[in-house]
């Protein structure tokens, strides 16, 4: 039982330098959005777009690339890999890839589960400005929900 006030302020520190609290993401704090895909040419795009945008509450975006594998349309392994791995950061606010139809199959529900939105058939650039606009026009304090409704919803 001695372990349990260790995870809890553990949990708890986690979830203050990721930008969150029990009321929401904190101004200025780091979103993240994963882009999963074969070669660099949707990542580049995303991030061009991305560098120094800013959303409401003064948010940052950051692009995380994430390669699907070989091909047009990546390794189902490596796709399913990535979309845990977005799951798994609490800053994740959107999911862009994968750009082919079939492939998605695999991280759609992976990621609908943690209610991250997919921006499958857009390039680098159509995704972020989605992106910014969800947040912007949502709820500043949960933009995770906001993009996730206004793309999925």
């Amino acid at each position: 039982m001695p372990r349990l006030p260790a995870i809890l302020i553990a949990c708890a520190l986690g979830s203050l330098l990721a930008g969150c609290g029990e009321e929401g993401v904190q101004e200025g704090a780091r979103l993240t959005v994963y882009v999963s895909a074969p070669g660099q040419r949707l990542c580049d795009e995303a991030r061009a777009e991305a560098r120094g945008e800013k959303t409401t509450g003064d948010h940052t975006l950051q692009v995380v690339c994430l390669d699907a594998g070989a091909g047009d349309t990546g390794t189902l392994a490596k796709v399913g890999s990535n979309a845990r791995r977005a799951t798994e950061d609490s800053t994740t606010v959107a999911y862009i890839g994968e750009p082919d139809r079939e492939t998605r199959k695999q991280s759609q529900p992976i990621l609908q589960t943690a209610e991250i939105a997919q921006l499958g058939e857009f390039n680098g650039r159509e995704a972020i400005q989605t992106v910014i606009a969800a947040i912007d026009e949502g709820d500043s304090d949960d933009p995770r929900a906001a993009v996730f409704d206004a793309i999925e919803g």
